[in-house]
């Protein structure tokens, strides 16, 4: 027996047609995969890919709500629960209008991965609506979060499936989500995270994966007698990841030149400031402003409708969305001097930038290991809930620190190949062989 990565991912194309985000997802991991699954029959006797490729449970629902103008709106709903061999389904709800089926694929399908690297009890699972919650007032977001969570309550539970947030969900949304679990449930449980700290969530889970990346990135440079001080560095994206991202890559003495949003990108060449950052801060999510504001604001260059891409750095992060980095992209990157990247955001590198990196011994992490700090802090609220008990800040971050370091050392053990570590392959085997073995042990459900 013998098995064909290309054979199989023609197979999946066949069977999930009109998803492309999906079927990227499948193929990056099950390329890097095919070695290692030729070298250990076991796995393709009990034909654990071909079963963790289907999501266990997929769910869609409709959502009615009522607008402020008294006009009824309708949009659709989903719960993929993909995977519960390490631990209940774990992953973010995204309410944005592009969000459709194959996205949440690709999102749970990877979140399988990344949680297992975390060695928390965590199974992987997405979720989200085609909603838009921008330009909404409070009372419409909460009319269509109570509906939405109408339905979805009866899937989710505290050993069931805990969902966070994403794109679009930020504690607005968390909140209106959980009131209405309560509500419905009369239970006061750790079944959504990103909770306020005032009712059972935690510390630095805001930070986390933004803080998660960049100690990652410390652990990947240390690991060739280098350092993150002194490095400039491109951030793309203004939300939640970017700016904490950037906000620890400050403290540790790195320069940060950019943070973009959809009409395009800052470029500060003296790097960002506490204080600009701040401003960015309050300006994205209290005001919800354009980041041109800030480069008004401060004097700074505005490249309106770009991507930093194009910028001299020693690294990159890509911390907006998938698929922000092209193979045109990436070799500018290449001759711009950047030499680390590391992903923020979920999947925000083709295939084709992927490859040109790894071409050129480019030290790239994937998002599946780069940004797993978000959900190990979940992973860590969901701990705290079930203890009644709320950990310190700096206890957190801690706990942060070890997990990210943990994921490097798991992905370096997996990973190395000629003198050089294959931060994808390291990443998907690691993450692969934990839920395989669990799957194996429990037989064939």
């Amino acid at each position: 027996m013998k098995f064909n990565a290309k054979k199989f991912i023609e197979n999946v194309k066949q069977k999930n047609p009109n998803e492309p985000e999906f079927i990227q997802a499948a193929l990056e991991i099950v390329l890097s995969l095919e070695d290692f699954l030729n070298a250990d029959p076991i796995y393709l006797e009990h034909k654990i890919l071909e079963r963790i490729i289907e999501p266990e449970r997929t769910i869609i629902f409709r959502v009615p709500w009522v607008d402020d103008k008294g006009e009824t709106q309708v949009n659709r709903g989903f719960r993929v629960q993909y995977n519960s061999a390490i631990g209940p389904y774990k992953g973010g709800l995204r309410f944005h209008p592009t969000v459709n089926l194959s996205i949440l694929k690709f999102l749970g399908f990877e979140q399988i991965f990344k949680n297992s690297l975390t060695g928390l009890p965590l199974g992987g699972g997405k979720g989200g609506s085609d909603f838009d919650p921008h330009g909404k007032s409070d009372a419409e977001v909460m009319r269509f979060a109570q509906s939405f969570m109408s339905e979805l309550y009866k899937y989710i539970g505290p050993n069931i499936d805990v969902p966070a947030g994403d794109i679009g969900v930020g504690a607005r949304e968390i909140g209106f989500l959980y009131g209405q679990y309560k509500k419905l449930t009369n239970d006061f449980s750790g079944v959504l995270t990103g909770k306020g700290l005032a009712w059972g969530g935690s510390n630095i889970r805001s930070e986390a994966t933004g803080y998660g990346a960049v100690y990652f990135a410390e652990e990947m440079l240390k690991n060739t007698n280098d350092e993150l001080t002194g490095k400039s560095i491109l951030i793309s994206g203004s939300g939640n990841v970017a700016q904490f991202a950037a906000e620890k890559a400050i403290h540790l003495g790195a320069k940060v030149l950019s943070m973009s949003d959809s009409s395009g990108t800052i470029y500060d060449k003296d790097g960002l400031t506490p204080e600009k950052l701040d401003f960015i801060k309050t300006l994205k999510n209290i005001k919800r402003g354009r980041i041109k504001e800030a480069a008004d604001e401060y004097g700074l260059e505005f490249l309106a409708g770009k991507k930093p891409w194009a910028l001299k750095a020693d690294a990159a992060f890509p911390c907006a969305t998938q698929n922000e980095i092209s193979g045109e992209d990436a070799k500018l990157l290449i001759q711009n001097g950047v030499k680390l990247v590391v992903e923020g955001a979920n999947m925000p590198s083709s295939l084709e930038a992927i490859e040109i990196f790894q071409n050129n011994k480019i030290l790239f992490a994937p998002g599946k290991a780069a940004n797993a700090g978000g959900v190990a802090v979940s992973g860590l609220e969901m701990s705290q809930n079930s203890l009644r008990l709320s950990w310190t800040r700096e206890e957190v971050d801690e706990k942060l620190k070890i997990l990210m370091k943990e994921i490097h050392n798991k992905i370096v053990e997996h990973g190395k190949k000629d003198n050089h570590i294959d931060y994808i392959r390291g990443a998907n085997i690691a993450g692969f062989k934990r839920v395989a073995d669990s799957m194996i042990a429990q037989g064939f459900v």
